[in-house]
């Protein structure tokens, strides 16, 4: 299928099924975060940079495939880590990066893991108008995989809530 199509056939389906919690859930207003392009740049020689989607659909399974390189988004409640409570690392499931650390998850009853602050220079954001709305984009700086996006509504300290798809992280408990 092509990707477009498959795109807003997906599109569709999130829509249809769940569309009032999902759209409520990402709907809040959009965190005022602009483009920053610093943690991308730092990682512009990154060989991860250098995959083909050939290499991506090999890495990949589907799901992640479709939300990391397609910027798609899972269906909300079917991540096993919206429920992880243990201590340790989420990590990039595409290129292993650090990208969030245990104490800064929390559950904001959206249906996906949720983090009120990421580890320093692990993301890059940017604008995205797909849902007839402004929102703010998060991805891996390391290999631009999209992991989902920020809004102003998270707890304290930073008040912002980082809405990732599960599919798109991986979890490394911390070591006793």
């Amino acid at each position: 299928m092509q990707p477009m199509i498959r795109h807003l056939i997906s599109r569709r389906l999130f829509l249809a099924s769940g569309s009032a919690a999902a759209l409520t859930a990402c709907s809040s207003q959009s965190a005022g975060a602009s483009s920053d392009s610093a943690p991308v740049n730092a990682y512009a020689e990154s060989e991860w940079r250098d995959l083909t989607v050939a290499d991506w659909e090999k890495r990949l399974s589907k799901d992640a495939f479709y939300v990391l390189r397609q910027e798609g988004t899972e269906r909300p409640f079917t991540s096993p880590l919206n429920d992880e409570k243990r201590d340790g690392v989420f990590h990039c499931a595409g290129c292993d990066l650090a990208l969030f650390t245990s104490d800064t998850k929390y559950d904001s009853g959206t249906g996906w893991p949720s983090f009120f602050d990421v580890i320093e220079g692990a993301v890059g954001t940017k604008p995205d108008n797909k849902l007839w709305m402004e929102r703010t984009e998060y991805h891996c700086a390391r290999c631009l995989g999209h992991q989902g996006h920020v809004f102003n509504d998270g707890p304290a300290p930073t008040g912002l809530r980082y809405c990732n798809n599960g599919v798109a992280l991986t979890f490394k408990p911390a070591t006793v």
